[in-house]
């Protein structure tokens, strides 16, 4: 039975004033072995996320007997999902390090290799937003996202559909669209171009939106899924047929693998996307990526030309990031020392 000796909080800043920021979490087992764990925190959650893991989590973990990293479960729900997430990502790399495992193996992961995607930000003009996906392709992504609000999707879809016919198109809508006749005209015309996925159309939780659009498009409907209760109530109701799998809004690798499961055994579409800027979340999401169920590539790798936490960087090939297969847990070391410098806040629970 694992045992964990301490549990290290650090609130990084990305330097030179980039904007991203993360809590990360660094759990010790008696064996001296370590695991990893990041929450991206946007803004002011990270005062909360922060809190959760310094006064709730944290302590909760020490002294807890556990076999497997599905028994910090209920620990892990004593804070929100970004705080649940870090702590449940860094006792699976604990469990699987102290084992000699690789994450993606005792995830239930297949696959050596990830196919990957990649997104493309708005841009008032077109012929920008077509050289951004240029490059995309070029860099070897067989699939990107576009982010598209009412009054900007139907001609940057056009443009990128007219110079890339045959490119798999996911169109991110944001949460930013209304059932309103006219918004439903411009989601259908989205579909007119192909695209394969209509991510996030509507409100999160507004699943009977997303099952009308789902009844009027060829496309997959792919709603934002915050925990198991919606994705199951999501595809009794047919209000998709799409998952973008993201370890942080459902609180861990825990839940996101079961997530995979119901969305796999439903016949949805299913991909990866990791979040964070500081590598551990990236790494984490290769090992989700790996799972059997994804059937689109995926956006699981670091930003080309940016900073580097940890050791090999989480990068693409022509397309393609290997899965780390030859050594244990998230396969990836973390630069310590890089990180300590760089936290604004440091924390340590227990020995």
């Amino acid at each position: 039975m694992p045992e964990i000796d301490g549990c290290d909080a650090f609130r990084v800043a990305m330097p030179r004033g980039r904007r991203p920021e993360s809590v990360l979490v660094r759990l010790t087992g008696a064996d001296g072995a370590v695991g990893w764990g990041e929450a991206p925190v946007p803004g002011r959650a990270a005062d909360a996320v922060w809190a959760d893991v310094a006064e709730r989590l944290g302590p909760a973990l020490l002294g807890l007997a556990w076999d497997r990293p599905e028994d910090v479960s209920a620990a892990a729900e004593l804070g929100g999902p970004a705080a649940a997430a870090a702590i449940d990502t860094a006792c699976w790399d604990l469990w699987c390090r102290g084992r000699g495992l690789p994450l993606a193996h005792a995830l239930g992961g297949t696959r050596t290799s990830i196919v990957t995607g990649a997104r493309i930000s708005p841009e008032p003009l077109l012929d920008t937003v077509v050289g951004r996906v240029n490059r995309a392709v070029g860099a070897g992504h067989t699939r990107v996202t576009l982010d598209v609000r009412p009054g900007w999707d139907i001609e940057p879809v056009r443009a990128i559909r007219e110079a890339y016919p045959a490119l798999a198109l996911v169109a991110d809508a944001g949460h930013s669209y209304t059932s309103s006749p006219a918004h439903l005209a411009a989601l259908e015309g989205l579909d007119g171009y192909g695209a394969v996925a209509l991510q996030r159309p509507f409100a999160i939780g507004d699943l009977a939106a997303h099952a009308l659009l789902q009844q009027r498009v060829r496309a997959a409907v792919a709603p934002a899924v915050t925990d198991l209760e919606t994705l199951d109530a999501a595809i009794e109701l047919g209000a998709g047929r799409a998952l973008d799998l993201r370890a942080g809004p459902l609180g861990g690798l825990t839940a996101a693998r079961s997530a995979h499961d119901r969305a796999y055994a439903a016949g949805w579409d299913v991909w990866c996307t990791g979040e964070g800027a500081f590598g551990v979340g990236q790494a984490a999401a290769v090992a989700l990526a790996a799972l059997p169920g994804m059937t689109l590539p995926s956006e699981v790798t670091d930003p080309a030309g940016g900073p580097v936490f940890v050791s090999p960087p989480v990068r693409s090939s022509g397309g393609v990031v290997g899965v780390p297969l030859t050594q244990p847990g998230l396969g990836h070391e973390v630069d310590e020392e890089r990180i300590e410098r760089l936290a604004t806040r440091r924390l340590r629970i227990g020995a």
